[in-house]
């Protein structure tokens, strides 16, 4: 279910490119350069990139882009975690190993409103702090997921997870990220990482999560 929402949002995406809505301001305004992009990328990679990590990994080899073996994949991801973490620094997001796989936790108090999917003005720079790190180490892949409290109904927090986790992605591709890179999704209420019994809990559901995966 979540893979087909995903790919209709990302379809809508590739298919409004020309005339868009602003994914800070919430606007709609007129793209100079994504209409061919987006294309571009539609025809090239296909929607079928979105359904996981091996048909974004053929499409990226098939543009070109090489990939990671053996000994060389631990050390070009201790080098871009030791970058996510000097560019992350007090900025409230953390940086999580898990193997070779990079996790980037965004709580919402530093990225959205309260019950709002446009990024808040105030994270942009943090966001394109990871994006120069996102295209300084291009030979990874790119999940992004967004989830919620349970406070609310299912249907309601999994629309809200899905706008927020595209926003974030949208903002990283109007930095220069490749989409054929990106996998997005939202989770709703599933997968909490704290109780929803208290506040504290609740705040630490409520957040867009970045997953780096080597390219391999």
């Amino acid at each position: 279910m979540y893979k087909k929402i995903a790919v209709a949002m990302m379809a809508g995406t590739f298919l409004a490119a020309c005339t868009t809505t602003d994914p800070y301001t919430g606007e709609p305004r007129v793209s100079r350069t994504a209409g061919g992009a987006a294309l571009g990328a539609a025809a090239g990679a296909g929607l079928g990139l979105l359904a996981g990590g091996n048909d974004r990994r053929n499409a990226l080899v098939g543009a070109g882009l090489g990939l990671l073996a053996g000994g060389a994949i631990g050390n070009y991801m201790d080098r871009q975690e030791a970058e996510l973490r000097a560019q992350l620094q007090g900025t409230g997001v953390s940086v999580t190993r898990n193997g070779n796989n990079l996790v980037l936790n965004m709580p919402s108090n530093v990225t959205f409103a309260l019950n709002q999917a446009q990024i808040d003005p105030s994270f942009f720079g943090t966001l394109n702090s990871v994006a120069i790190v996102l295209s300084k180490f291009n030979q990874t892949l790119i999940d992004v997921y967004g989830y919620t409290d349970s406070t609310g109904s299912a249907g309601y927090n999994l629309d809200l997870s899905q706008r927020r986790a595209q926003s974030v992605s949208a903002y990283l591709s109007a930095q220069g990220i490749d989409r054929r890179r990106m996998y997005v999704t939202g989770f709703g209420q599933e997968r909490p990482i704290a109780s929803n019994a208290t506040e504290a809990g609740r705040a630490q559901n409520r957040r867009v999560e970045i997953q780096i995966v080597p390219l391999s």
